[in-house]
């Protein structure tokens, strides 16, 4: 661990947030030196915090030890230069080993994903993300989405037991709820934007305190999702609104046309531009030919923006 808590907190509370694709080769398996070349070449880029094997990293379809082997790839590369935060979760006891593995690789901090269930009462949820905050040393990053959702006052009552959580990740995008619990709980959280493409709602969740978030583009046009950030931090309304309109509005078209495509398009995407990843594993799927052609379009655009 390079960065106390206090670091991992300021980490999260501003700047932009990379969350890379996880590598697989040509058989389905762990690409660790594919992996250390797109690490490096991200490195040049100014984020804040790097979250190793999370949503986009297809942390769902990942075996413990390929987990550890890709936290301890990402500490060895860029540790020390920005936090790295590893996703916990699927069941408490998993979660609890995802943490301790994180802890071992050296990592900095963990984001605690929503536990796998069918429905789960507020009660439960907090036990579940308590139990395991308490067995780490390591901040923790609740993600509030999916059916794992704490409304303000399991989020309070989580942050009043467990010291160690330092943020909470929205994946909903409902600004009401969101902004009762920022209004309520105030400076006692990092709150990050987390729902997919979160560059759509970005303007909505600077409105409501909530300065950063994590853009899954980054991964394959990163100049651009910097750039964005840097707009949208400074005021400069006609280039996000331009972008917006002529990126992010089509993305977002392409993406909603399948179920997955959150992220297999932003593997397709990292292909595309020189640093391919794989393909992702099943339960998803791989876009066609010819939603290929359009994201290459995209990304033709994207440079000239």
């Amino acid at each position: 661990m390079n960065f106390s808590r206090d670091a991992l907190k300021a980490s999260i509370t501003d700047g932009l947030l990379s969350f890379p694709v996880t590598d697989f080769d040509a058989h389905g398996q762990f690409d660790a030196e594919s992996y250390r070349r797109r690490l490096a070449w991200l490195k040049d880029y100014d984020v804040s915090a790097l979250f190793v094997a999370g949503g986009t990293g297809e942390f769902f379809n990942l075996t413990l030890d390929e987990y550890r082997e890709i936290v301890t790839i990402a500490v060895e590369v860029l540790g020390g230069h920005v936090p790295i935060i590893a996703s916990a979760g699927q069941s408490a006891e998993l979660a609890k080993a995802h943490a301790k593995a994180a802890q071992d690789a050296g990592a900095d901090g963990i984001l605690l994903m929503p536990p796998y269930l069918t429905e789960c009462p507020q009660a439960g949820i907090v036990e579940y993300a308590a139990s395991v905050c308490e067995s780490t040393e390591l901040g923790v990053i609740y993600y509030n989405r999916a059916n794992g959702v704490l409304d303000v006052d399991g989020v309070k009552a989580l942050a009043e037991r467990c010291p160690n959580l330092v943020g909470l990740k929205d994946g909903k995008g409902d600004m009401q709820s969101l902004n009762i619990t920022i209004k309520t709980l105030g400076e006692r959280l990092a709150y990050v934007g987390g729902v997919p493409t979160a560059e759509i709602i970005a303007e909505a969740y600077l409105a409501i305190g909530v300065s950063t978030y994590s853009s899954a583009v980054f991964n394959f046009v990163p100049a651009l999702a910097v750039k964005f950030y840097r707009a949208l931090r400074e005021g400069d309304h006609a280039f996000v609104r331009r972008v917006t309109q002529e990126f992010f509005i089509p993305f977002v078209g392409l993406r909603d046309t399948t179920k997955g495509y959150a992220v297999s398009l932003i593997k397709a995407g990292a292909g595309l531009v020189g640093y391919p990843a794989g393909d992702v594993r099943a339960p998803l799927v791989m876009p066609s030919a010819q939603e290929l052609e359009t994201l290459r379009r995209l990304i033709e655009h994207a440079e000239r923006l």
